[in-house]
């Protein structure tokens, strides 16, 4: 959980709360969970001391049910403190369960977030966390539109990106797809197709949420929608001039350039740990596992500029109910990252 206050820029420092230790990529982990009672109690010392005047804050993973409901509280105290002047404060809820059909958490992690989702400004869920909050298999873009549709009229959440979406594991293309509703709940659709790139990374989730977080608040002050409740754009603004769709561009533009570049130093360095020996063939299951992993780090840090300055590769394309969305007929598309 990280919260923000005053206008937030990439270098932007928040207050965070960590609820885990280290990821679990490397198939072994060290270090303790933050148990609801921790989190609670974090918010409240921040509280005494008059630190909690926040105007942004982003949630993802909570290890149990508990853990959720305290998050929540968390973040309607927050909104109800900032109730009297309209959008001072924007609550990104990325509603971290699983993903490709496997719970990473309690079943009983599904109902807690669903119980979050009228007080959230924007959510961030895979397709297949998406599915366990619509109750809806999504199997076609068909699938997609009413599972956004149900969560926007059902939940009146203003803000949704889904992300990761396939309908063909053996697709060379992800997609994502976001909204913006209009007042009456129906969506302004967008969607983004992504190339794929052969490399197993961990963290591009908490990555794609944290460069959200910064490019729609920057997108959202240029349209002067700052002052609006939960950042709406009027009705008739286009889902393709949406500030979501237009900070969406920028998210992926830096994404798709530092996981290609992280995908090159992987190769490298693996190709150097193999030697003429063949020495990495050698090692054992785990241990090839755990220099893989490694060597899969995303280059995050020494690639500052691209996220600074974004490559803009992947346009928002306009996504309706009127629309014969069939991916298999999109064209391959050329990356032109080097």
């Amino acid at each position: 959980m990280t919260a923000m206050r005053g206008p937030s820029r990439l270098t932007d420092q928040g207050e965070s709360n960590h609820s885990v230790g280290n990821h679990l990529g490397y198939r072994q982990s060290k270090g303790t969970k933050t148990s609801a009672e921790e989190i609670s109690d974090l918010y409240t010392g921040l509280k005494q001391s008059h630190l909690t005047d926040f105007d942004l804050m982003l949630t993802g993973y909570a290890p149990s049910a508990e853990a959720v409901d305290a998050i929540g509280a968390i973040g309607r105290d927050l909104k109800l403190k900032a109730s009297t002047k309209t959008g001072s404060f924007f609550w990104v809820l990325d509603p971290v369960m699983g993903d490709e059909g496997r719970l990473y958490v309690n079943e009983d992690v599904v109902p807690a977030y669903k119980g979050l989702l009228r007080d959230a400004d924007l959510i961030l869920p895979n397709q297949f966390e998406a599915e366990l909050l619509s109750d809806v298999k999504i199997t076609s873009t068909s699938d997609l539109i009413d599972v956004i549709t149900r969560l926007h009229k059902n939940y009146r959440i203003p803000h949704i990106i889904v992300t990761s979406i396939r309908f063909d594991p053996s697709s060379p293309v992800i997609y994502v797809v976001g909204s913006t509703s209009r007042a009456d709940g129906s969506p302004r659709l967008f969607k983004f197709d992504v190339p794929t790139i052969d490399c197993f990374f961990s963290g591009t989730g908490d990555m794609f949420a944290a460069l959200t977080v910064v490019r729609l608040r920057e997108a959202v002050s240029d349209e002067g929608l700052s002052t609006i409740k939960s950042w709406q754009s009027p009705d008739e603004i286009d889902a393709l001039d949406l500030p979501l769709a237009k900070a969406t561009e920028k998210v992926l533009g830096s994404m798709h350039t530092i996981l290609k570049k992280t995908e090159l130093a992987r190769d490298a360095e693996l190709e150097k740990m193999s030697g003429p020996q063949g020495a990495l063939e050698k090692d054992s299951e785990k241990r090839l596992h755990l220099r893989k992993t490694k060597a899969a780090e995303v280059r995050l840090v020494r690639n500052l500029e691209d996220l600074r300055r974004p490559a803009i590769k992947h346009r928002a394309q306009a996504l309706g109910k009127r629309e014969r969305w069939n991916p298999a007929k999109i064209p391959q598309m050329t990356d032109q990252t080097e």
